[in-house]
């Protein structure tokens, strides 16, 4: 056993131990037969607070001949699997947190020479009968083995990909680095194993990616590992139940990274700290990340502010991921801004429609924070209005709505051909209500009595009135407001029935018309 190969399970034990543990231990034999059937390299990239280090951990613990740990998984799901002793702590394992040897010395380069002597100690105490070609090398060290004792090696790298995410690091210490790697692990047959974890997917150099051996799984394309890239619905619906926490509420903060069809995920982290501090909020501000956000939201690519505003509003934004380099040195446009905050967590990728959504409230409000401190004029003003439109909302201000509408419209939308229909002027509705987000959970095409109401808006504090919002291009607003009394749409609002606003809104585009007016408004309270 030593620090580096075939180290203890004291890691794990730790996060084993936890009140909140949640059972993942389904990851090895998933791992395993990725390593048996497709590739035997692995490369796990997901954003900080989603359980890398905690899967590494649980890795170590399950293979190093380094300790005894069935008193740590007997209880746990792998206990249930017919070949789960015939693994547990038979293999030869080096274990390398790569953060903290580029903490340690702070270059690449002294980096590298650090971590190889500190290896090379653990391996040479353990096989010191070894004739070697090179005690100082550490790939020629691992084929001295292989070749004499035929033994192999699983390696897990923790945080393999600091180097390349440090914008300091010169192109010659990355190149180095990858160089090693390369060195390390290709055409090796020491290598069992290799399973790295990181923030960003392999670096690409044009579009082929710097250390090509590696199955890259990430937030772009998690298969088949959807259901551990954090925590599942099920998962967070069992942690609120046994500690009296609402799963709507902590849904509506932290959920939304649709990664299938039916696997969802939650940032462990933040559903972990909110469970203990028994409150929900956003986690994320004041973080090393939400720097980073602040830092690349404030660059000036061409169509990232708009973007930004859109995201803000509740829609998806197409993003051509392939231009990305995944080095946070080179994000040289919008759409490597857009795909690097995928990778950070910020933003939620839709793979069918290739479009990139914001998550949940915690990520908005996240927005919203860097959005306010980087101080964009023209978004301070939005903001402004939003408070001032849902203030005259709740006040039934017909003539202030349409006031405020009128303002979003112009400075909004830049052609009247974009301006044509109810779905436009829904976009113009959400970008008014900018802020509505803070109070609402707000929803599209609300299933409601006989049909869809345009826009609902569901209260996060009850003492705030629901509202159902009906749009109408070129006809009357007293339509708007019939439609919802027609179609019995606030049967959806039973519960808010006593504190309920209906709010009918129409654009007039004939000016030739007699008293032309575009925006119209009219709020009802309902009955």
């Amino acid at each position: 056993m030593g620090n580096y190969l075939n180290p203890d399970n004291a890691l794990y034990n730790k996060e084993r131990n936890r009140r909140l543990y949640v059972d993942k231990s389904l990851l090895i034999p998933l791992i395993e037969d990725i390593a048996l059937n497709d590739n035997h390299f692995i490369c796990v990239a997901k954003p900080r607070r989603f359980g890398k280090s905690t899967d590494a951990y649980m890795l170590i613990a399950y293979y190093s001949k380094g300790c005894d740990s069935s008193l740590l998984f007997n209880e746990l799901k792998i206990a249930h699997k017919a070949d789960y002793k015939m693994h547990l702590n038979q293999d030869n394992v080096i274990y390398l947190d790569m953060q903290y040897f580029y903490d340690k010395k702070g270059n690449a380069f002294d980096m590298i020479d650090f971590l190889t002597k500190a290896v090379l100690r653990d391996i040479l105490k353990e096989y010191g009968d070894v004739d070697y070609l090179d005690n100082t090398d550490l790939s020629t060290v691992l084929d001295d083995i292989y070749d004499q004792c035929h033994e192999q090696f699983i390696f897990i790298f923790d945080e393999w990909d600091c180097v390349l995410r440090d914008k300091d690091a010169t192109k010659d210490e990355k190149e180095f680095f990858l160089k090693f790697m390369n060195a390390l692990f290709k055409g090796k047959s020491y290598v069992k194993m290799a399973y790295m974890t990181g923030i960003l997917p392999i670096k690409k150099y044009g579009n082929e990616s710097a250390i090509n051996m590696f199955k890259e799984i990430s937030m772009l394309d998690s298969t088949p590992l959807e259901e551990f890239m954090g925590f599942t619905e099920d998962e967070v619906k069992q942690l609120c139940l046994r500690n009296n926490m609402d799963f709507n509420e902590m849904s509506a903060w932290y959920d939304g990274y649709h990664l299938s069809n039916d696997i969802s995920i939650f940032s462990p982290r933040s559903i972990i700290t909110s469970i203990s501090d028994k409150k929900y909020g956003n986690y994320w501000s004041g973080t090393a990340s939400f720097e980073n956000l602040k830092s690349y939201i404030s660059s000036n690519f061409d169509g990232l502010k708009d973007a930004i505003h859109r995201l803000l509003i509740g829609e998806k934004i197409n993003v051509d991921t392939s231009t990305f380099s995944n080095d946070m040195a080179t994000v040289q446009s919008k759409d490597d801004v857009l795909t690097l905050l995928i990778h950070l967590g910020y933003l939620a990728y839709d793979s069918k429609s290739k479009s990139a959504y914001i998550p949940n409230k915690e990520v908005t409000d996240s927005f919203i924070s860097v959005v306010k401190e980087v101080k964009w004029p023209e978004t301070m003003k939005l903001i402004e209005r939003a408070d001032k439109l849902l203030q005259a909302t709740w006040n039934l201000d017909e003539e202030t709505v349409a006031q405020v509408m009128e303002e979003v419209h112009e400075s909004y939308v830049t052609s009247p051909l974009k301006y044509n229909n109810e779905e436009a002027l829904s976009t113009t509705i959400l970008m008014a209500y900018y802020t509505a987000n803070d109070y609402y959970t707000i929803v599209r095409e609300l299933p409601s009595g006989k049909g869809y109401c345009d826009i609902g808006l569901i209260p996060k504090d009850p003492t705030n009135p629901a509202m159902i919002i009906e749009l109408k291009w070129n006809k009357s607003v007293d339509k708007a407001i019939d439609q919802i009394n027609e179609r019995n749409y606030p049967k959806a609002f039973e519960h808010y029935k006593d504190n309920l606003l209906l709010v009918g809104i129409s654009y007039e585009s004939d000016s030739r018309k007699k008293g032309y007016k575009q925006h119209i408004c009219k709020i009802k309270k309902a009955c």
